[in-house]
């Protein structure tokens, strides 16, 4: 049964993503920052997520760091996530580029806003998102605090089941922090929807001593295009 809740966007998103992660790697930006908020509050007071467990946040020191460790900590088998907008964004495309080759399953959230171009500007456009279209993520816009709620469940569970990566956006202000009623998930509704066996997997297959594996290799024209092609039936 849902519940009643009234959120803006980045409480709304920040509940989904805590009941998926493991980790949460962070670093503020406005008006993205109260999403990692609730998310590190929430894990301060031991709440479980979906694992039975509080989520590991931490904050390194930029967005570029923030990203690696995403990359990182995905590669060693966590559900990881972050929070990011404008020019934080665009500080993590080179490691979005990996986490995508990688077909690593992972969401960013994302409250889209204009980058700095002449001048600063903190308010709303989608410049920072559209920048990203050719890193392989798959994009998914919110239009409310409802859909950002929903949509934000949608991505990570389609990241599981796909091991594509989700860029999940929406409206920074305008959604992000606007407040309304809506229904929200509860765990315990979200739980049949996850397929823990492709969770497994992913577990499974983390760097590991004892069944290690090739990784970050350097390849000639034709063999990066099998591997490329490869990832398409993933998409």
């Amino acid at each position: 049964m849902a519940i009643k809740m009234t959120v803006d966007g980045n409480t709304a998103v920040g509940h989904v993503a805590y009941a998926f992660s493991d980790v949460a790697a962070i670093y503020p930006i406005t008006p993205s920052s109260p999403m990692a908020e609730v998310v590190d509050e929430w894990a301060a007071r031991g709440q479980k997520n979906l694992y039975g467990q509080s989520v590991h946040v931490s904050e390194m020191q930029s967005e570029a760091g923030a990203a690696g460790a995403v990359h990182g900590s995905l590669a060693a088998g966590a559900m990881t996530t972050t929070f990011t907008a404008s020019q934080g964004l665009l500080l993590m495309i080179p490691n979005m580029y990996k986490i995508s080759g990688e077909l690593l399953p992972s969401v960013f959230h994302v409250s889209a806003r204009a980058l700095a171009a002449h001048a600063l500007n903190i308010f709303g456009d989608h410049s920072d998102v559209m920048a990203c279209r050719q890193t392989g993520f798959a994009m998914l816009a919110s239009n409310s605090v409802q859909e950002a709620m929903d949509l934000a469940a949608v991505a990570h569970l389609a990241t599981i089941e796909s091991s594509v990566p989700f860029l999940h956006f929406f409206d920074g202000f305008r959604t992000s922090h606007e407040v309304q009623k809506i229904d929200a998930f509860e765990y315990e509704e979200l739980r049949p929807l996850v397929n823990f066996d492709k969770v497994k997997a992913f577990r499974e297959n983390a760097l590991n001593p004892e069944h290690p594996h090739q990784a970050g290799t350097a390849q000639n024209p034709d063999i990066y295009f099998q591997g490329r092609e490869a990832a398409n039936k993933y998409v």
